[in-house]
């Protein structure tokens, strides 16, 4: 079991890293909004068909599970894909990845505003600062050129991991019985309606689209492997990890996303990069010290027992 958790952890990693450079080599053929809202207009029918076949919720009922929908929806997949989309086109791959692996950092935050159970300790206030440190350190501005194109980019990148963890934090708020699968499902249904809303009054056209096979290979690749296969071993995973070993993938689609922007992009990473991944990092050891204390402990007992 252990082995096969493991493995599906590094395929998790690995479509989802690989992802980002699918994203930027998919770029050069469709307009970004535009390409986001594709890959969700697919993708949202895969994943449909798969809530059907394995839940017995396979629509929502009721305000509040039409709700979850509508903030995972808007936020999870309307807004975080939209900034990340436009915001890749100034920067690589492996430096949009690292950016958007403060997301854990930013959903403790949001939490703490919105929950009423959640407390941050100094200690975790510490974490939050150091991970804000590390996307400052990766975006490397100077002071006459504070506004640059990559400065820019990232900053949209920022905003889509903002989006991704609000919309994490504001979907627990709401008690409903809904099924993860089913809730995925229909978000991304209406975020494809949104991005295409977006898209729209972005004045994109599908007369922009450059149609040739390498940019229908990065749209089949992100719906087919980053989005339905990847969904579906995430779903696996969550039950049998929980939510903390899960968000460790957030910490290794960097390094994906990096090889693979080198190996198929030709992008070289930056020492800031370096550096602010690995702040990022340790900003999330700061916060998430007991849960990765006690998600160790649980890890570490069968294999003692076994022993």
């Amino acid at each position: 079991m252990r082995l096969r958790n493991a493995t599906l952890f590094v395929a998790l990693a690995v479509a989802w890293g690989s992802a980002f450079t699918a994203i930027k080599a998919g770029l050069d053929y469709f307009p970004p909004v535009l390409f986001a809202a594709f890959r969700y207009d697919l993708a949202s029918l895969l994943v449909l068909a798969y809530a059907a076949y394995a839940t017995d919720r396979w629509r929502p009922r009721g305000r509040d599970e039409w709700l979850v929908v509508a903030i995972g929806g808007s936020l999870l997949i309307a807004a975080y894909h939209a900034f990340l989309f436009v915001g890749e086109l100034g920067t690589t791959s492996a430096a949009a990845a690292i950016v958007v692996s403060l997301s854990p950092v930013l959903t403790t935050g949001f939490a703490r505003a919105f929950l009423p159970d959640e407390r941050l300790t100094p200690l975790g206030i510490v974490g939050l600062l150091v991970g804000f440190v590390g996307v400052v350190v990766l975006t490397g501005p100077e002071q006459d050129a504070l506004l640059d194109t990559r400065t820019i980019s990232l900053a949209l990148v920022f905003l889509a991991a903002a989006s991704f963890a609000l919309g994490s934090v504001l979907t627990r708020r709401i008690d409903d019985e809904l099924p993860i699968e089913t809730m995925e499902a229909w978000s991304m249904v209406v975020g494809a309606v949104l991005l295409h809303a977006v898209s729209l009054a972005l004045s994109e056209s599908v007369a922009e689209v450059k149609w040739s096979n390498e940019g229908v290979l990065a749209l089949a690749y992100l719906v087919v492997v980053a989005s339905a296969a990847g969904f579906l071993i995430y779903f696996d995973l969550l039950e049998r990890l929980g939510p903390i070993e899960i968000n460790l993938v957030s910490y290794a689609a960097p390094v994906v996303a990096a090889v693979t922007g080198y190996l198929f992009l030709e992008e070289t990473p930056t020492a800031l990069a370096a550096v602010g991944f690995l702040l990022i990092l340790v900003g999330f050891v700061l916060l998430k010290r007991d849960a990765l204390r006690e998600a160790y402990t649980r890890v570490r007992e069968p294999s003692e027992r076994g022993g």
